[in-house]
């Protein structure tokens, strides 16, 4: 799964690197867990890209509260055509999420065991996600899911899950809303985490009420 990750980057490189026109008000972030607004990158109608804020946990357009969100943080990758909280959002609504790493815990005889897996110099990087659009009595609220797939080679000692990081090359199509049937295993073909370093961290981290460079040793 992912539960936790970070964003450190600044407003005008996060800009340069989804090439955006502008970016909401940006703050870095060491340490976002679900249940809060977070950055996004998604498809307008005109085919233009943009940021927003999305609320982490996904809330599906036919759900009667927003309660749901919480267990909704992440989609599995090898059923997002048939869950009905995702199949819709994954034909017309994908997003990607910025990041600079994320964090993920792996149970040892001592107790869980805190890893920051990043790219060198902490460079952006994009998970693959999914968004969608709920209203209910006068209320509404954008939200999104974070993708994941099963552990590969690399992340397979730490968690059998991992999420989807969706390479550069591949940002347009991803997003891209006239391609509504879409073959998620064309991008998790990508070596995407061939870059990417695995770092023990203290439990700092642990409290998502901590919230500074120190998350991130």
């Amino acid at each position: 799964m992912c539960g936790r990750y970070n964003l450190i980057a600044t407003g005008q490189q996060i800009m340069e690197h989804f090439r955006l026109p502008s970016l909401p008000v940006h703050n870095p972030d060491y340490n976002i867990p679900p249940g809060q607004k977070i950055l996004a990158v998604v498809q307008l109608e005109d085919g233009s890209n943009r940021a927003v804020n999305l609320h982490w946990g996904l809330i599906p357009s036919w759900s009667k509260d927003r309660a749901i969100s919480s267990r909704l943080i992440n989609a599995r990758a090898e059923t997002l055509t048939e869950k009905p909280s995702f199949k819709n959002a994954y034909r017309h609504r994908r997003c990607l999420i910025p990041a600079t790493g994320f964090f993920e815990w792996h149970a040892t005889e001592a107790g869980k065991q805190p890893y920051h897996i990043h790219r060198q110099d902490n460079a952006l990087f994009a998970f693959a996600g999914v968004w969608e659009h709920w209203e209910h009595d006068q209320e509404a609220v954008y939200s999104c899911a974070i993708i994941t797939t099963a552990a590969n080679d690399k992340m397979t000692p730490i968690h059998d899950r991992m999420p989807v990081i969706i390479m550069p090359d591949d940002y347009n199509s991803w997003l891209d809303k006239k391609t509504a049937v879409i073959e998620i295993a064309d991008f998790l073909a990508a070596d995407a985490y061939r870059t990417m370093m695995i770092k023990p961290i203290s439990t700092r981290v642990n409290n998502p009420l901590h919230n500074d460079e120190s998350c991130l040793s």
